[in-house]
């Protein structure tokens, strides 16, 4: 599957896969922990730091384990992967651009019925 067919599905099937507010909140919470982890890596490696590159490993599974978890609350699961990149890739695309998209649109949505 191309990039863009997997933004392209991840936005089709997000609201249902992220309909309860509580894997809502998980998810604002994780994604930022997820990105500071993303950036903190390749800051870390750059500065040939293997503690800070470990860190921000973990930082970044367990962001992702917590949104796992978040998931399991979901009547509607998220497709199974496919591949390790699939998984990959998905997970970036998820938390670098689907979750910010899918957060700005909802608070967009939630103003303007104000």
């Amino acid at each position: 599957m191309s990039l863009q067919q997997t933004l392209r599905t991840q936005w089709d099937g997000y609201q249902c896969i992220h309909a309860t507010q509580a894997n809502f909140v998980v998810h604002l919470i994780t994604v930022p922990v997820f990105m500071a982890g993303t950036v903190g890596f390749f800051c870390a490696a750059a500065n040939l730091s293997i503690g800070y590159c470990l860190i921000s490993l973990f930082a970044m599974l367990a962001a992702v384990a917590a949104q796992g978890w978040g998931h399991k609350k979901e009547a509607c699961p998220p497709a199974p992967f496919t591949s390790r990149s699939n998984a990959f890739m998905r997970i970036f695309l998820e938390q670098w651009v689907t979750f910010p998209k899918y957060a700005l649109h909802t608070a967009w949505r939630a103003l303007r019925r104000s």
